[in-house]
């Protein structure tokens, strides 16, 4: 048997009572808090291009596009999934040489779930197939320091959710899987140097991608079932020999999901807790600061603070500024918060923050560097202008797997992201139909959805 055929297999079997109720309860937490993101992204203008792009094009009215209209359900994945990643808002999975963002296959699973007209059990079973392959591929065959995208597993991922939400047999979801596999193994190039509206995309476009294939196969058409292992396969051209392991206990990758309490890049997350904490303790005057010195894990470093991926101090844009530790600490010392309104054009450039940004120096560490995906570690000193300094150490953060998001803090996040956007009725709906999203439909949701 092949092994895409062997997953296949593992996925045709599952069902939602495989499910523990922690993962149910976890699954429902990242709806929402993807959700929320995704309705606070709506109006920008890199959004409504896309969505102009798409009423350009039309497409069969089958699935719901959030904020408004219906389209074809592999265009209404792109768009969703743009919605809910926009903002880089959603939560994250940290493997030892990947990280990636789970909920970016909500969109298409959505999208499939609407056209299938599946219950809420159904959609959450195929959310949790998809959070499966995708982590449990990053963990076993990470692909960036090779060049490499994670949106490369997200194709797996991504056609595994659909597939399992259209009820698919093995034969067509092996096909599907193979189809997309082939099809998206995007360049790491995406995230390192001058970053671009790309950054926020890639993933959708990959779940948009991996729609389309899941319904090739469901309309017969075959992919090379030896993607993996085959000659000139994913094993043999990317990733090299690995063994996944595939069963039906337990479904739970997504307790090990993380999710963010600042709107930042996920490394960023333990760093702006604890430079908000000691600013509040000390009452320090971000005017009256020399130098911020910042010692971090190596991934934090090579994505957020100047190695590999490029410098973090020339910044103009917000796909610059989210991928910028320096900026994101000056963003924090000067607003006392990071969230949405830090991305603001005109904030990215005003002086104050320009200045502040270029006193933060990190370096990477070798002792956190040892503890990391387990811990999140961090060592800020402020020095300030009269020579006095301030210290403070972390190893998590709110969010993080050691504390975890609770639904109330979700909630809280999703009402700051939405109360611009959402009526307090509309909002408590949307809310309580994924409380009780096992006991409906997934149209329910998506009814909502498109009536913001």
């Amino acid at each position: 048997m092949k092994k895409v055929e062997e997953l296949a297999k593992y996925l045709v079997k599952t069902s939602y009572e495989d499910l523990s109720k922690e993962a149910i309860s976890a699954l429902k937490i990242r709806l929402l808090d993807s959700l929320g993101c995704a309705i606070g992204a709506l109006g920008h203008p890199t959004i409504e291009n896309i969505k102009l792009l798409i009423k350009d094009f039309g497409g069969s009215p089958l699935s719901s596009l959030i904020g408004g209209g219906k389209t074809s359900p592999e265009r209404a994945a792109f768009y969703n999934g743009a919605l809910i990643r926009f903002l880089d808002f959603n939560d994250s999975f940290l493997a030892k040489n990947e990280t990636c963002h789970p909920s970016d296959n909500i969109g298409a699973i959505l999208a499939a779930g609407e056209y299938a007209k599946a219950s809420g059990k159904q959609f959450l079973i195929a959310l949790a197939c998809g959070y499966q392959v995708q982590c449990h591929l990053s963990e076993v065959a990470p692909v960036r320091d090779k060049g490499f995208d994670h949106t490369t597993q997200g194709a797996y991922a991504a056609a595994a959710g659909v597939s399992k939400v259209l009820g698919l047999d093995e034969n067509k979801t092996a096909n599907a899987i193979a189809i997309s596999g082939v099809t998206n193994n995007a360049l790491r190039v995406t995230r390192t140097g001058k970053l671009s509206n790309w950054k926020g995309l890639a993933y959708p476009y990959t779940a948009s991608s991996a729609t389309l294939a899941a319904f090739l196969a469901y309309r017969e058409i075959t992919g090379p079932l030896e993607i993996f292992e085959g000659n000139k396969g994913f094993m043999h051209s990317i990733a090299g020999k690995f063994e996944a392991s595939w069963t039906k206990k337990g479904l739970n990758y997504v307790l090990k999901t993380i999710i963010k309490k600042y709107n930042a890049e996920i490394h960023s997350q333990s760093t702006l807790e604890s430079i908000l904490q000691l600013k509040k303790q000390y009452r320090i005057d971000p005017g009256e600061i020399r130098h911020v010195h910042i010692e971090i894990f190596d991934v934090a470093f090579k994505i957020i603070g100047g190695g590999e991926e490029g410098e973090k101090k020339n910044i103009r844009t917000k796909e610059e500024a989210d991928h910028s530790l320096p900026y994101m600490v000056a963003a924090a010392l000067l607003d006392n918060e990071v969230t949405p309104r830090q991305y603001d054009p005109k904030r990215i450039v005003k002086k104050d923050i320009q200045i502040l940004l270029k006193k933060v120096h990190i370096v990477p560490s070798v002792a956190f560097s040892k503890k990391f995906p387990k811990e999140m570690h961090t060592k800020i000193v402020v020095t300030m202008e009269n020579n006095q300094t301030y210290k403070i150490e972390a190893k998590d953060y709110e969010g993080f797997t050691t504390k975890p998001m609770t639904w109330e803090h979700a909630h809280a996040k999703f009402t700051l992201l939405t109360k611009s956007r959402l009526s307090q009725k509309l909002s408590d709906q949307i809310t309580e139909c994924i409380l009780r999203l096992e006991e409906g439909t997934i149209c329910e949701l998506t009814n909502l959805l498109r009536n913001i």
